[in-house]
């Protein structure tokens, strides 16, 4: 008999980017009405019992079932509703005026989130039904319980926004309401309560970390499917998923819509990583899903448990990579650490002295390999940390002592004085200056737009190494070598300066709309 087909998806939170393949959060939407699959009693068995074979390598399961009857008890469906404001909006109208309520609300991801961008660009009446008011959204994801009196972890994007939030487990038709403890959306990790005195079975995280190669479980609710088990094993590690500093777990096990949140096991019955996002062209498995570890989730459970929020050192600036261009223009032997490209008026790295092309070697006792590896660093010390940094100026190491604030919900300074690029007067035929080393044409910065500051580029030639990085007209070279430079002829000074202290590239200080960044450009033969 075929199984009932589930309503179409409503929420954006799960709608897949076809043709391209994208991450795609996990979390499913609509009421799917599936009734639980295995209504049998779970029994418990011990995580070592079941019959294995021997291989060359030690033992191997020849099934999963005892370890299934085991962890799957404390695996919940996470059912939300989100009215969007629609309660709201039926007491204010009056007549059956249609007055357009307040926009549907949409998951409040960071910057760095790898759906925020997604999120963004959604037409500006989606999720409104005719008459302009907030659709009612229900909306599925997993869980899993950590403690016997009812915390449940699962992803932030699965109970964004929701004005009700319940669980239910497998077997059981029985629905608890849950009460949100805290959530971190830089992890996508959320902390729930039943609202219940019961006791429930619990699972722990685990504090070691899993290896290429070893079993994984994933268990959760995929499509409404609550209870679905599926097996795979660990593919990698420290994947960068493009969602801040923090690294995930790839796994091959299938994951699916409605797995958001869902516990993925090892072999003790233990907890490795929390299904957060899949690799798909079209919102399906593939084969390639990724984890937030245990290590991170625990960390941040705690901090969520104790006082409802998250909260981690900041040092207010920002960084990009050091690779051996930028490396070479500074006068460092090796690529490594990490380049400040700006630092935040009045923040913790202003304060303790920190400029604009230091390179971050070392914090503390730890040495910075690139600048996910400073954010990361820096983000597991508590707010108000003295911390002693190590950086690349003038071609030595300086020692600062720095005291970390508080990362702020928006890290994100707003950044004005973007020259205008559309303007076509007839100034930029003025002052132009060829600089063949960099396959740059130089002239001076269009006023008018709230900065006259730097040198523009008015055009790139495209065979340049300064093309191959990105650079390209309407861009505005603010600092050479550290130098600040107000006019071509300052730039075509420090270009000379490098070369005459043998320099094979020279570090740009460029700003492209409302970014500033250091590029490191390498220096070709003069022509003529």
């Amino acid at each position: 008999m075929p199984l009932p087909q589930p309503n179409s998806p409503k929420s954006s939170t799960i709608r897949p980017v076809k043709v391209v393949p994208a991450i795609v959060a996990l979390a499913a939407v609509a009421a799917f009405g599936f009734g639980s699959l295995v209504p049998a009693e779970p029994v418990r068995a011990d995580a070592n019992a079941g019959q294995t074979v021997q291989t060359p390598f030690g033992q191997a399961p020849m099934s999963f079932a005892d370890l299934v009857d085991r962890v799957k008890p404390s695996v919940v469906s996470v059912s939300v509703v989100n009215d969007g404001g629609a309660s709201k909006v039926a007491e204010n109208s009056k007549g059956g005026d249609n007055k357009k309520g307040p926009n549907f609300a949409l998951p409040d991801l960071p910057p760095d989130h790898p759906l925020h961008d997604f999120f963004k660009n959604l037409p500006k009446d989606f999720g409104q039904d005719n008459g302009g008011r907030p659709k009612i959204v229900q909306g599925q994801g997993s869980g899993f319980v950590i403690s016997p009196d009812g915390y449940v972890v699962t992803n932030n994007h699965v109970i964004d926004g929701a004005t009700k939030i319940q669980v239910q487990f497998d077997g059981d038709e029985t629905k608890y309401d849950a009460k949100l403890i805290g959530t971190d959306p830089r992890t996508d990790v959320a902390l729930l309560k039943i609202e219940s005195k019961k006791t429930f079975p619990a699972v722990k995280l685990s504090s070691k970390d899993p290896r290429v190669g070893d079993w994984a479980l994933a268990v959760g609710n995929p499509f409404g499917l609550g209870g679905t088990v599926t097996a795979g094993i660990v593919s990698a590690l420290a994947r960068d998923i493009g969602s801040g500093p923090y690294d995930y777990l790839q796994i091959d096990a299938a994951v699916n819509r409605g797995n958001s949140g869902g516990p993925t096991f090892n072999l003790e019955g233990e907890v490795i990583g929390v299904n957060t996002a899949i690799f798909s062209p079209s919102g399906g498995n593939v084969g390639i899903a990724f984890a937030v570890p245990a290590r991170t989730v625990n960390e941040v459970v705690n901090q969520l448990r104790n006082g409802g929020t998250v909260k981690r050192g900041w040092l207010g600036v920002k960084i990009q990579n050091v690779d051996e261009d930028t490396a070479a223009s500074i006068g460092m032997t090796t690529a490594h650490g990490a380049l400040v490209s700006e630092v935040t008026p009045n923040g913790p790295a202003a304060a303790a002295g920190i400029k604009t092309q230091d390179a971050i070697l070392q914090v503390n006792d730890s040495k910075i390999s690139d600048s996910r590896d400073l954010a990361r660093k820096i983000a597991e010390l508590a707010p108000d940390s003295p911390v002693n940094i190590k950086v690349w100026r003038n071609n030595s190491e300086t020692s600062l002592k720095v005291k970390l604030g508080l990362f702020p919900k928006n890290a994100e300074a707003a950044m004005s004085g973007v020259p205008d690029q559309d303007d076509n007067s007839a100034q930029e035929n003025k002052s132009k200056l060829e600089l063949s080393q960099l396959g740059l044409t130089l002239m001076p910065a269009r006023s008018g737009s709230g900065s006259d500051e730097g040198v523009a580029i008015a055009e790139v030639d495209p065979s340049s190494a300064a093309a191959e990085k990105g650079i390209k007209a309407g861009d505005v070279i603010l600092e050479v070598s550290g130098q600040a430079v107000n006019s071509p002829e300052d730039v075509a000074s420090g270009i000379k300066k490098a070369e005459d202290m043998k320099r094979t590239a020279v570090l740009l200080h460029i700003k492209s709309s409302d970014q500033k960044r250091f590029v490191a450009v390498q220096l070709a033969s003069k022509k003529g």
